[in-house]
């Protein structure tokens, strides 16, 4: 595949309970197509997959939310699962994360139950967007239109309803970083006479040996 986001950054925020198919599979398609990714969590340490209802493999965290920002990154991803995405919106670091993303106009891509972020930052209102199918009530009470596909574009959001539309899913995820990184790089070229920022918060947490998330399964 190529390299079409290589230099680029892109975060998973997850925590216990995520679909860890809806985790890896999203995290290989922008790996294979160059990105460093992180997984970001509430808490340093480990997090533990799902398979459905069957727990799956635990995965390394990269980076605690409360001490990253999305000025560190140029996308996020939002998987699903029902206790993982239920537990980071009842976090006021992770709503604030998520936030920022959709407030700073950089993309953001959630599946299944990863919406309810979404609804919980205020980020549907006006927007079109699918997920998985009890959340629908949620959205439109929020303000969004739900619609019943396996992929939905709306500007900088990409949304899709369960597993069996991952393909459809990183495909998409990947188009969408792509050209929004693309199209944001002509506006850094106006910014480049300004001084650098202080180094970026997530350097001092990888710099103790996290994953950069290779995430693969302790062995």
């Amino acid at each position: 595949m190529a390299q079409r986001l290589a230099g680029r950054r892109i975060a998973f925020l997850a925590t216990h309970g995520v679909e860890q198919i809806e985790l890896t599979a999203p995290l290989q398609a922008v790996k294979e197509s160059g990105a460093e990714v992180h997984l970001v969590s509430l808490e340093p340490g480990e997090i533990q997959g799902f398979n459905h209802y069957d727990k799956g493999d635990t995965f390394k965290v990269d980076c605690v939310v409360s001490q990253v920002n999305a000025a560190d990154y140029d996308g996020l991803v939002l998987p699903g699962g029902v206790a993982n995405p239920d537990t980071l919106r009842g976090d006021p670091a992770a709503v604030r994360f998520v936030k920022d993303f959709v407030e700073n106009d950089k993309p953001v891509a959630a599946i299944c139950h990863g919406p309810w972020l979404l609804v919980e930052a205020d980020a549907v209102k006006g927007r079109t967007l699918t997920s998985w199918p009890t959340l629908k009530t949620d959205i439109r009470n929020a303000g969004g239109d739900w619609v019943d596909r396996n992929v939905v574009v709306d500007q900088k959001l990409v949304t899709s309803r369960k597993p069996d539309d991952l393909p459809a899913f990183c495909s998409k995820i990947v188009d969408l970083f792509a050209n929004a990184i693309s199209n944001r790089g002509v506006d850094q070229t106006v910014e480049g006479s300004f001084p650098a920022s202080d180094p970026p918060s997530w350097a001092a947490t990888t710099a103790t040996g996290s994953s950069a998330s290779g995430l693969q399964p302790p062995g």
